[in-house]
């Protein structure tokens, strides 16, 4: 795993060859940060890492200037894998959950975020319901920006917010913003 720019960039970490989770590739990660970095500015931005995986994203925000991240795992080695690069980069701006994202999603009414990213496993049977319930619990701020990623099987373009769509070889991301319209 490798962290592409920012505070910590081009730092590595080596991924236990036990881990089920699917990292976003470096390619589409590093062209959606592009994208990203013409959306938002990550200074005082507080984000939401659903599905965290391996921490990639949770990193990559972190090193580009986030307040704060929350990671959402339920993959208790997943999770410690979290914590430990956490520890070697000595942040203290990462929370990690080790828990359901649903259930997470569902107690979240209280907490809000500036900037959401969910990369569920893609044959999840429940993956279509997620923008859906992040969208729905009105945990994104005003002027927030959601990313969800998913496979070409998927279209979010109908629901509420919708921006655009970003494809990066096998890697599909939907971007949602609710910044006020005038």
């Amino acid at each position: 795993m490798r962290i592409i720019s920012g505070i910590y960039g081009r730092r590595r970490f080596k991924v236990p060859s036990s881990f089920k989770a699917r990292p976003t590739t470096d390619f589409a990660k590093e062209n959606l940060f592009n994208v990203l970095s013409n959306l938002t500015g990550w200074d005082e931005v507080d984000a939401l890492d659903l599905f965290a995986g391996t921490g990639s994203i949770s990193f990559e925000m972190l090193s580009r200037g986030c307040r704060s991240v929350t990671a959402v795992e339920q993959n208790r080695t997943h999770a410690d894998f979290i914590l430990k690069v956490s520890r070697e980069l000595k942040t203290d701006a990462l929370s990690v959950i080790r828990g359901d994202v649903f259930r997470f999603l569902n107690a979240a009414e209280e907490r809000s975020y500036d900037f959401i990213f969910a990369d569920p496993p893609y044959s999840l049977a429940s993956l279509p319901d997620v923008p859906r319930i992040v969208l729905e619990k009105k945990i994104l701020r005003e002027n927030g920006l959601f990313v969800m990623e998913h496979s070409k099987d998927h279209d979010f373009s109908t629901l509420p917010f919708f921006s655009q769509r970003r494809v990066y070889g096998a890697v599909n991301f939907s971007i949602f913003s609710n910044a006020s319209r005038k």
